[in-house]
């Protein structure tokens, strides 16, 4: 059995939690991807995974958190600060607790930077600030964390949009995939830059010439596509094999929440 929430009823959830005390909460965001990928694409990155998972350990999938922070300023991105970010999956998490979810797993559609910090956060401040709930475990999952292919291709500089990203939406939903004359880069110096540091999409300058003075960060206005990898290097077979390794190994992990011996909780 598996259980997506945004299509149940009070009367289906009640049922459920008499046989799952296991639940998925999927966060993406809303940002560029590129001219060839929707700007949802993160959603799908822990949406797709969620549900396959589900049917195989049989527990709940919450509906996607769909905004977090990008930090991007390129049209169509719509951020939301990492603090009401963090806020709001703590609140999440207490609210499935209160359901009586003992597992949660954040699965991290988005890998941002900042969105992560504020993941992790909300999972440690909702573990300490509710000690009524500590009998919860909660696991913040970025997804390509659990593919070691998904790894490599981070290991190659192909972070944002390339051809882990492509793969992945041509496997999922190639409709929606623009075709290749939309396959833009920037230029291979920016190109090249990004791969070596994805943050580095962000320009800093300081105001004032002081160390205690914060710097102004701002998007690197030569950045136009927001590409950071090889989308030419795509397919759909590639997809497939990160989609089945991501669903391994976050069964693996659920399983091993579920049988957690209750002593020291």
């Amino acid at each position: 059995m598996s259980y997506l929430m945004e299509s149940m009823t009070v009367e289906e959830v009640r049922e459920a939690l008499g046989h799952t005390r296991t639940a998925i909460l999927p966060v993406g965001g809303v940002e560029q991807h590129g001219y060839h990928l929707p700007l949802t694409t993160d959603v799908y990155n822990a949406y797709e995974i969620a549900r396959r998972v589900a049917p195989l350990v049989g527990c709940l999938v919450a509906p996607p958190v769909t905004y977090s922070f990008s930090g991007g300023e390129l049209p169509g991105t719509l951020d939301i600060s990492p603090q009401v970010f963090s806020l709001m999956l703590m609140d999440i998490m207490r609210s499935l607790a209160h359901l009586g979810v003992e597992n949660i797993v954040v699965l991290m559609g988005h890998g941002g930077t900042e969105s992560m910090r504020a993941a992790r956060d909300a999972a440690d401040m909702f573990l300490r600030r509710g000690p009524h709930y500590r009998k919860a475990k909660v696991a913040v999952v970025l997804f390509a964390d659990l593919s070691p292919s998904a790894q490599r291709a981070f290991r190659e500089g192909d972070y944002h949009s390339g051809y882990l990203e492509t793969s992945l939406m041509l496997y999922w939903h190639p409709e929606l995939v623009r075709d290749r004359s939309k396959w833009a880069v920037d230029s291979p110096e920016l190109r090249e830059r990004l791969r070596k540091d994805p943050d580095s999409y962000l320009v800093k300058r300081k105001p004032v010439d002081h160390p205690m003075v914060w710097p102004v960060a701002e998007q690197d206005p030569d950045i136009r596509v927001g590409v950071m990898g090889e989308p030419e290097r795509s397919d759909p077979e590639f997809g497939r094999k990160v989609t089945e390794e991501c669903v391994e190994a976050l069964v693996e992990l659920i399983k091993k929440m579920e049988t957690a011996p209750e002593e020291g909780r």
